[in-house]
């Protein structure tokens, strides 16, 4: 079934009793209760879905389900953890996602849409000689769990010589002033948010801003077919935080890698602008590319799910792996 669906390119959404059993179901709803999954309507909805003989067949392994908050759905998750999740973040620390509910091999991640406008070839060439600032941020200073490392980022590089930290505001004079810090700035501060990525990440990439990664629990999108090392540097905490030396290490950086990670952003950028209808390479196509590589892993448990007896011995899932822990770089 899910095949099918990879080859025709297009997705789903089971929102009506009559619509067919199939890859794809998703909640959105603006009540508290409705959003966590702990209201009535989503409770009908994870009975009908699981009382599918689609759903039955493989145990939700070949659906799809869009995740698109880490507080969805939270009170049935655990019923529905075979699923593939699309989501916007991949927390392992515990803060947002219980043990066994998601893992790289199983789920998948999307960018967040960008908050700036894209910074096409013309631009870029055109804030080519504008890029003055070494390193900027523009967002809050003050967020939980992971995303506390910004407040510290701010006591360390703040009034250093060619550092640009600000708090952000919202509207369109926020995301102006964003978009033209990005766009004069050689490097962009990537920061953990609440959870460990951030819009700022995606801001950066259509800037044309290379974007330096302070997240040690990240996760990123499309890995398995991007490789981020050719347009972001990836930086630990520790290092982050060691006094002066952030600074000091992208003054280090030769113009001569500068100019080819930001030539490779501009290759990589259409790699996160959402468009309709969908673009060869966009975000839509990769994802279905990253589901098809998880095609033949898909099969593998639903088959073997399909035959064991009660002696047979357990698999090891993502219940008993350890939680990814990005080293640096």
């Amino acid at each position: 079934m899910l095949l099918e669906f990879i080859s025709k390119r297009r997705q789903i959404f089971s929102t009506s009793h009559s619509s067919p059993p199939s890859a794809t179901f998703c909640w959105r709803n603006s009540n508290a209760k409705h959003f966590t999954g702990s209201g009535r309507i989503s409770q009908d909805a994870l009975k009908w879905v699981t009382d599918q003989p689609a759903w039955k067949r493989s145990e939700g392994r070949d659906h799809i389900l869009p995740v698109h908050h880490p507080w969805s759905f939270k009170s049935v998750r655990r019923f529905m953890k075979k699923a593939i999740w699309i989501l916007p973040d991949m927390d392992s620390t515990g803060n947002w996602y219980k043990p066994g509910e998601v893992w790289l091999e199983k789920d998948l991640i999307l960018p967040y849409v960008p908050n700036v406008e894209y910074c096409n070839s013309k631009c870029l060439s055109e804030s080519e000689s504008r890029r003055s600032t070494l390193l900027f941020f523009r967002g809050r200073l003050k967020r939980n769990a992971g995303g506390k490392i910004r407040a510290k980022l701010v006591a360390e590089l703040g009034g250093a010589e060619g550092v640009e930290i600000k708090e952000g505001t919202i509207g369109e004079v926020g995301k102006l002033a964003a978009q033209n810090g990005m766009r004069s700035s050689v490097f962009c501060l990537s920061p953990a948010g609440d959870t460990p990525s951030s819009a700022r990440l995606f801001d950066a990439i259509v800037s044309g801003c290379i974007p330096v990664i302070v997240s040690d629990e990240l996760e990123l999108p499309f890995e398995g077919i991007l490789d981020y090392r050719k347009m972001a540097l990836f930086v630990s905490s520790s290092d982050a935080l060691q006094p002066g030396w952030l600074v000091a290490f992208l003054k280090s950086i030769k113009p001569e890698r500068v100019r080819e990670m930001r030539a490779n952003l501009a290759t990589y950028s259409r790699h996160f602008l959402y468009s309709s209808p969908a673009q060869p390479l966009g975000p839509e196509d990769l994802t279905w590319r990253m589901i098809a590589g998880k095609l033949s892993n898909i099969k593998l448990h639903i088959r073997r799910s399909q035959r064991v007896v009660k002696e047979s011995r357990s698999l090891c899932t993502c219940d008993c792996k350890r939680a990814n822990f990005t080293s640096s770089v």
